[in-house]
């Protein structure tokens, strides 16, 4: 795999569309590539958190780092969302508005969950997936333990990511952070890997309090088609610690795909 060269910072610009009656906010990156990949975020989390590993995945492809509703510059409602099925939904819906379904999405944490529950329940919407410490695998704990261990998390990431970090959880608000805890308490989401029909690579870090590497590594022994690969040392948001390295493995499964779809056209 050849690395693209490193060339003006891609600074992105602001995406709207109207989903679902919501303003809907992403930030694009790379507009010149025709190869198209969406990150999603974790819960509380926003577009502005994923710039670092946006800007370095532009370099190959077209990024929208995509905000939910009641999340960064994206409209909510009080009572919605609630639940990862909302997300799910309004997610779907946005993909269809501005026709991208079947790009590669890249989830982070509950953005995992809400990946695979898409690619389960809408399937032709789903691209390559790529599940940065998905949440969700094995069970999320109770409401108790998930803040605990996002608190033990905290130490370990770069200290310029706290502040953004901080300012999205403000914004999304104590109350759709505990709505959304509560909905995906014991929620398990390794029944649905079994069912996706596209492509799924796992990337955990060793120093992630959040999710542990092992259970990811399982799903993949078990599992056709799903890989699981571990960074040495990445916390919990390794997308913002550690960007290249995951882009390196997002680039990797995207080019070995398109050289399978090569040699099956030949």
């Amino acid at each position: 795999m050849n690395e693209p060269a490193i060339g003006p910072v891609d600074r992105g610009c602001p995406h709207f569309s109207m989903v679902g009656g919501l303003r809907t906010h992403a930030r694009l990156y790379g507009k010149s590539h025709t190869q198209t990949l969406v990150i999603l975020p974790g819960m509380g989390c926003a577009s502005w958190m994923y710039y670092r590993l946006a800007q370095v995945l532009s370099r190959r492809s077209r990024v929208y780092a995509y905000d939910p509703p009641g999340h960064g510059r994206s409209r909510g409602r009080l009572s919605f969302p609630t639940s990862t099925a909302e997300l799910t939904d309004h997610l779907a819906l946005w993909l269809q508005v501005n026709r991208l379904g079947g790009a590669a999405l890249l989830g982070h944490s509950l953005g995992g969950e809400v990946m695979l529950d898409l690619a389960v329940r809408y399937p032709s919407l789903a691209g390559p997936l790529i599940a940065c410490s998905p949440t969700g695998i094995p069970t999320n704990p109770r409401i108790r333990l998930q803040i605990g261990r996002l608190l033990r998390d905290m130490p370990g990431e770069r200290s310029a990511f706290l502040l953004p970090a901080t300012a999205a959880y403000l914004r999304a608000g104590p109350l759709r952070f505990y709505q959304l805890a509560r909905d995906i308490k014991g929620r398990d989401s390794r029944p649905l890997a079994a069912h996706l029909s596209v492509p799924l690579l796992l990337i955990s870090g060793t120093a992630d309090p959040v999710v542990a590497p092992w259970p990811l590594a399982r799903l993949a022994a078990t599992l056709p088609g799903v890989r699981s690969v571990t960074l040495t040392g990445a916390p919990h948001a390794l997308t913002d610690a550690v960007p290249l390295e995951v882009a390196q493995q997002t680039w990797m499964l995207l080019d070995s795909l398109a050289t399978s779809t090569t040699l099956l056209g030949h």
